[in-house]
């Protein structure tokens, strides 16, 4: 739903990166600094976020970390293309920058231009699910990832990731999915009623807490 306007902003943030490596030489030498490292530091935080699993419980500030990440990350690329031999450089810079434009780096940028956060439903034990929607523009088919999430109780602020139970609309109603925990087997029940054109009942789905 919100990829074009996000390609649409990820082609700007790329524009103006590219000035900026343009004019890369009347930059102050502290501002040069100064965005150097900031960039390296956000592709560090993001890249442990990812390898870790742990996040804010703030959607906007995971989904501005991000897009920070991808921001130094294209800064990064193209002052790489200053460096000699051009021939080689350049085109390894273009390479670089454009699996950026892949469904799989737009879609979690999207959900800065989604009106409201996704809504936290308690399952007890510090564990809580959201319902994330995702659109396959490709394919056409839409759905949901029913998400299951560990909140500490010293640091309410951040959560772990623990299972993602994808569910789509051609398979049950996605968006009515939902999620029962079952800590002390360790397991999780994703489900997801059937469409009303279809026999009742639901589609389950039982995978571990990770």
């Amino acid at each position: 739903m919100y990829i074009p306007l996000t390609t649409a902003a990820l082609a700007l943030l790329t524009a103006a990166m590219v000035l900026l490596r343009i004019f890369w030489s009347r930059v102050p030498p502290r501002v040069r600094f100064f965005l150097i490292r900031a960039s390296i530091a956000m592709i560090v935080v993001h890249g442990l976020i990812v390898v870790t699993k742990w996040t804010t419980t703030s959607d906007r500030l995971n989904v501005l970390i991000n897009w920070l990440a991808i921001a130094g990350y294209e800064l990064l690329v193209l002052l790489f293309s200053r460096l000699s031999p051009r021939w080689l450089t350049l085109p390894s810079t273009i390479i670089l920058l454009i699996p950026l434009f892949a469904s799989s780096i737009l879609g979690p940028l999207t959900y800065l231009f989604e009106p409201g956060s996704h809504a936290k439903v308690s399952l007890g034990d510090h564990l809580f699910y959201e319902v994330n929607p995702w659109w396959n523009t490709g394919g056409g088919n839409k759905g949901v990832d029913v998400v299951i999430y560990y909140r500490p109780p010293f640091a309410p602020f951040i959560r772990h990731k623990l299972q993602t139970i994808p569910f789509n609309d051609q398979e049950c109603n996605s968006r009515a999915a939902s999620a029962i925990a079952f800590p002390a087997k360790k397991n999780v029940l994703g489900r997801c009623p059937n469409w009303p054109s279809q026999a009742s009942g639901a589609v389950d789905k039982l995978l571990p807490l990770r």
